[in-house]
């Protein structure tokens, strides 16, 4: 194993920059090439069937079958016409990855031969097996069934040679199996609530968009070096492996130059985002060695989503051509920052209108202050929830660990918009506005232009921050499907804007001024989340006391955490939302307990198999090693001599001895830990004593084999370490 090691090494250091065929074009030639954009549309299709597919996707109606025939020849033809040869409907079940099956065009010509067929009814629904998806129980058990449903709102796009049609999974029932449904349906909330709101102060708003601009970390490996690591090729992470001498303590790689291998692929990927409409704009060196990031131009919330799962894809493929593996786990090496995946967030009317940007108008600043406030309200209301949304087995490596946003959900808003939301609590209605006129508004917050150049205080400790004209929610982890946290970001938003307006229209009813009324539930929610507003050290341990004082969710077990998703309050959300019922709120709980049993599970058989086949053996015989150099001492010194030149082999032998015991008794009680866990019925049951009783042990082992990795001769250590890992480029 260590002649394998030193190979790997050897043939890793020694690569070269893989060459990249550069376009001739400029990108705005081969941008969306493999994307049946409007542009496409338009080419393929007869005027009627792209007048009536613009129709439905701007008005979100249902597609009619005969359009839907139409749509589907014009679709095939010019998937053909790039070198398609199949088709496949493209979602995203509930295991944080995207699924596709493929089937050829070709049907049956009867003479003998075939012919290349596309109808709608292929287009637009299809029925793969959802019994090897996690479903949580969401399906009859003599019914493996599950239905695609084309997405029309997100193009289709080519992949090798198959055609990729976006859809949403659902049950044989109709509950949700994926998470574009409800992210649909959340959109489609937070859009109703918004422009109702939105329509205070420009009765021209008929729709608000939610956008998203996420940020992809991932670290790179050289993939010889991966293969020798059994852990990261099996979970995704390093499973033991101590600290290397020189890490990120320096801050020498953020923003640095660029690695020529690294480089290589990162233009790659460029390119093949292009093509197939993903706007990668940015490209750098992250914090930790050999991690980095791209992000993307801001794109509508539900878009957005599908082409960062399509990224990860892309980014695994494009990997594999210049010898990488992409890791996107959230912490795949101890002791230097893991990876997230920020969530820039915001609203925009279909009038050209930011929601959280501050204006040149008195109103446009009372619109300004009236949606800030209801995402502070909507985000100390389901604080606990927007945690869960966020919470993973992989994930929970790297919250709170003083490297990422804590496991503590507050909202940072910086100096200036903390002081004017003080002086909006502190002030009378009447200090703020002038009263005496129905007509216009003087709000006497002049500052509030302003500040938008007040984006420099960022706080990088909180996990929800007000960025300049959006909210930034940085806790999402780099190998989370976004959807999970905008489904509930949109949904909870939605609700507290319907219960906003309300309350605004009551007043008004009852005979108040819109500003007036506007101005006082303004002052009653920023009462009411004062809790959520933390602009100070997130890590520090006053912090957590001082959380906890507050009410705020300070939970620190993923299975607990999930509970949330139960709590009478989120099913009341949900539900008055139209986004998730209870059968499919309880069902994806049993999945999340399911999903974190198995990651945990898959990963403690590893680490024992590991710890008892790979270095336990190793650790025997360089303490052999170390006994028959103090025979020989011993065999050529006196007995005084002997004694003092063989001390430290001596203890080093005792050293060893003590922390094999302890790494074979832990793996022992660890496997029993396990046995006793899977007996439990009970997702909810088994993913705590998993959580209590494995994870433990598995802390433990890992100590001790890193402890290990200091004592035993490098030349005899099986696995590549982390100097290795991280510094080969």
């Amino acid at each position: 194993m260590s002649q394998l090691r030193f190979k790997v090494v050897d043939e890793a250091f020694n690569r070269k920059a893989e060459p990249v065929e550069m376009p001739k074009e400029r990108p705005e030639v081969y941008y969306g090439k493999y994307v049946f954009n409007r542009q496409r549309m338009f080419e393929y299709l007869p005027a009627e069937t792209y007048k009536a597919l613009i129709n439905a996707i701007d008005n979100k109606e249902p597609l009619p079958m005969e359009v839907a025939d139409s749509v589907a020849e014009g679709m095939k033809r010019w998937a053909i016409d790039n070198g398609a040869r199949h088709y496949t409907h493209w979602f995203q079940p509930l295991t944080e990855s995207t699924a596709e099956k493929h089937d050829a065009f070709v049907e049956h010509d009867g003479k003998g031969g075939v012919v290349e067929k596309f109808t709608g009814k292929l287009l637009v629904q299809q029925e793969p097996d959802a019994s090897s998806f996690p479903n949580g129980g969401i399906r009859n058990t003599f019914e493996a069934r599950g239905y695609s449903a084309w997405d029309i709102s997100s193009p289709a796009f080519i992949m090798g040679n198959t055609l990729c049609i976006p859809t949403i999974f659902i049950s044989y029932t109709g509950e949700s199996l994926d998470y574009k449904t409800p992210l649909l349906r959340a959109l489609n909330s937070v859009d109703k609530a918004a422009t109702g709101v939105a329509r205070y102060f420009d009765d021209k708003v008929q729709h608000v968009k939610s956008y998203l601009g996420w940020e992809q970390e991932y670290f790179l490996v050289d993939e010889a070096l991966y293969n020798a690591r059994p852990d990261l090729m099996l979970t995704g992470r390093t499973l033991m492996g101590h600290e290397s001498a020189k890490n990120q303590q320096l801050e020498d790689h953020y923003f640095g130059s660029i690695p020529s291998r690294v480089e290589a692929f990162m233009l790659d990927l460029e390119l093949e985002a292009h093509r197939l409409g993903i706007p990668a704009k940015t490209r750098h060196n992250e914090v930790a060695p050999n991690q980095f990031e791209l992000a993307p131009v801001f794109e509508e919330c539900n878009l957005a989503n599908d082409h960062n799962q399509l990224l990860m894809t892309v980014m695994a493929e494009v990997a594999r051509r210049h010898h990488f593996r992409v890791l996107l786990h959230e912490k795949p090496f101890a002791g230097i920052n893991g990876s997230g995946k920020h969530n820039n967030w915001s609203l925009g009317t279909d009038t050209g209108d930011l929601l959280f940007a501050p204006g040149k108008t008195d109103k446009d600043n009372l619109r300004f202050m009236t949606f800030v406030v209801n995402v502070m309200a909507a985000v100390h209301r389901h604080n606990a929830l927007l945690k869960a949304s966020i919470m993973s087995a992989t994930n929970a490596h790297r919250l709170g660990a003083n490297e990422a946003p804590p496991a503590i959900i507050s909202i940072f808003t910086g100096s200036q918009l903390s002081g004017i939301l003080d002086m909006i609590e502190n002030s009378t209605t009447a200090e703020l506005t002038d009263l005496d006129s129905r007509e216009g508004l003087d709000l006497k917050v002049a500052q509030i232009p302003q500040l938008r150049l007040d984006n420099t205080d960022r706080n990088r400790t909180s996990p929800f921050a007000f960025t300049g004209n959006r909210f930034e929610f940085r806790a999402v982890g780099s190998s989370a499907n976004c959807g999970a946290a905008m489904i509930v970001l949109n949904a909870a938003v939605a609700e507290q804007l319907n219960d906003f307006k309300a309350k605004v229209d009551a007043r008004v009813a009852a005979g108040e001024s819109l500003n007036h009324a506007l101005l006082e539930e303004i002052r009653i929610l920023i009462k009411q989340s004062k809790a959520i507003h933390f602009d100070g050290n997130g890590y520090s341990e006053e912090w957590k006391a001082e959380a906890a004082r507050r009410g705020l969710d300070c939970e620190t077990s993923v299975p607990l955490i999930f509970d949330a998703y139960m709590k009478p309050s989120t099913a009341e959300m949900f539900k008055a939302t139209n986004v998730l019922s209870e059968v499919e709120l309880a069902a994806r709980n049993e999945v999340k307990w399911e999903m974190y049993t198995k990651k945990v599970q898959i990963e403690a058989r590893v680490l024992g198999d590991l710890a008892i086949n790979h270095i336990i053996p190793v650790a025997l015989r360089y303490q052999s090693i170390l006994l028959d150099n103090i025979v020989r001492i011993k065999s050529i010194f006196d007995v005084e001599k002997a004694s003092a030149f063989s001390a430290d082999d001596v203890a080093n032998v005792e050293k060893l001895a003590r922390h094999m015991k302890v790494i074979k008794d832990e793996v022992a009680a660890m496997v029993d830990a396990r046995r006793v866990a899977n007996k439990i019925d009970g997702e909810r049951a088994k993913a705590i004593a998993y959580h209590d009783n494995v994870v433990p042990h598995m802390d433990v082992i890992r100590y001790h084999i890193d402890k290990l990795e200091l004592m035993v001769d490098n030349e005899i250590w099986p696995l590549p370490k982390y100097r290795e890992l991280l510094f080969i480029r």
